[in-house]
């Protein structure tokens, strides 16, 4: 498995931006914002097969898919 560059462990791979993991940033995981909020199964499914378990999406795409009506899509 090949290290990634740390400004692409640092970016989110469905967006591009700041994912805020602090793995990552050299940080305890333990505090990391996934570990308090709920992650979405949809979203986690969205990233390439390349990318799974190489870099951590951001807490907005993390965030479920809202339906039709602004409600949160079942997973």
């Amino acid at each position: 498995m090949n290290a990634l560059p740390p400004s692409e462990k640092n970016a989110c791979p469905t967006c591009g931006q700041p994912n805020r993991c602090s793995v990552a940033a050299g940080e305890d995981a333990q505090g990391c914002w996934c570990m308090h909020t709920p992650v979405s199964r949809t979203a986690l499914a969205r990233l390439p097969q390349e990318e799974r378990g190489q870099r951590c999406i951001c807490p907005v795409c993390a965030r479920p898919s809202e339906g039709p009506d602004g409600t949160a899509a079942p997973l």
